[in-house]
């Protein structure tokens, strides 16, 4: 086992948690948030893959990026409209344990990756863990069933971008700085027209989350470059659940810091999710 790369989706995986906690802060329109740091991200990630990225011209560097672009814009506006409707600590756990089960089921059935018994044990563990964390009961409150539905489709396109990004940067061999850089820039320019004409809104949002619009803009971008740099050297069946040791993170910043209901029910859920990832990296 690579233990630096291990190291390096572990401190992606610190990065990921503080950005969503920023992210929670944030209430109003989902697109104008998502645009603004997006647009951070590409400024910011630009520069640097200029630099230090790799630049061979190819149908390669025009598609990958921009498949990855969709489907990251589909997974941001979900999950922001997830946390405006329900609880970080349902919808964050749900994502982000639904997220890499269907990856390693996918890494398994089709890309032909055999974990072995643990990490399988560990898929059902991240279920099991699911559920506690939700408090699921045959009639859900509305709150705790609108975080399971967000939360199960923003794993959906977890394990959507994942997938598609394994194969950019592992079977068509492109530069995670310069993948990224492109992807996100995509993003960005994808998204503009749901901001055009709302000019004072952009404003408005900027100036009050101007903290959280940076954070999210320099950390989700520094967070992912990791992931990507790890799956060069380590199965994707490890470092999509490996990467969700998250999970337990942002549910004590979520407690601590938004002061969400059943604390001790949610971190116990969350610690069995993580008990689930732990197994699956196990291979």
């Amino acid at each position: 086992m690579n233990h630096a790369a291990l190291g390096l989706v572990g401190l992606a995986a610190i990065f990921h948690a503080v950005w969503n906690i920023a992210a929670k802060r944030f209430t109003g329109d989902a697109a104008v948030f998502v645009w603004m740091y997006m647009t951070a991200s590409a400024l910011l990630c630009l520069p640097v893959a200029l630099l230090f990225g790799q630049w061979t011209a190819s149908w390669a560097l025009l598609i990958g990026p921009l498949v990855t672009a969709v489907l990251h814009i589909g997974y941001s506006l979900t999950l922001q409209v997830g946390y405006a409707r329900a609880d970080l600590n349902v919808v964050y756990p749900v994502a982000r344990g639904t997220g890499p089960l269907i990856t390693v089921v996918v890494a398994v059935t089709v890309l032909g990756e055999r974990p072995g018994i643990l990490p399988l044990l560990g898929g059902v563990i991240i279920l099991l863990g699911i559920l506690v964390v939700t408090g699921y009961k045959r009639r859900q409150n509305g709150s705790v069933s609108t975080g399971v539905l967000f939360g199960s489709a923003t794993g959906a396109m977890i394990a959507a971008y994942t997938l598609w990004d394994h194969f950019s940067v592992v079977t068509l061999d492109l530069s995670p700085v310069t993948y990224f850089a492109l992807a996100v820039s995509m993003q960005s320019l994808l998204l503009t027209p749901k901001v055009v004409g709302k000019g004072a809104q952009l404003k408005s949002a900027f100036g009050t989350y101007r903290r959280e619009v940076l954070l999210v803009g320099a950390l989700s971008p520094a967070a992912y470059i990791l992931v990507l740099v790890a799956m060069k050297s380590l199965p994707l069946s490890v470092v999509a659940p490996a990467r969700e040791s998250s999970i337990v993170i942002g549910s004590l910043l979520a407690w601590w810091l938004f002061h969400e209901s059943n604390p001790v029910r949610r971190l116990a859920g969350s610690a069995v999710v993580l008990t689930g990832i732990v197994l699956i990296a196990a291979n």
